[in-house]
């Protein structure tokens, strides 16, 4: 969950609230930040893209383990929707 400060601009139409009143980015149906491009790996919004988000390091120990998650629980939601 990626957690918006208050100061950051980002257009609300990207952002919701979590459920103890934070304001995050919106993830999509795919499961990533709607404004990760998912097929190119890379961010819509990078310029500005929230503080959190530019202390993560692409391709970095942290990116790969995320990835591995998501493309371990894509492959699980595949195999079970297919039953």
């Amino acid at each position: 969950m990626v957690v918006l400060q208050p100061e950051e601009s980002i257009p609300d139409h990207l952002t919701t609230y979590s459920p103890k009143g934070y304001r995050v980015m919106k993830r999509g149906e795919d499961g990533w930040c709607v404004a990760m491009n998912s097929v190119q790996m890379n961010c819509g919004i990078y310029e500005t893209r929230p503080a959190v988000c530019r202390r993560f390091v692409m391709n970095g120990p942290y990116c790969r383990a995320i990835r591995e998650d998501y493309s371990r629980d894509a492959a699980k939601a595949l195999q079970e929707s297919a039953r």
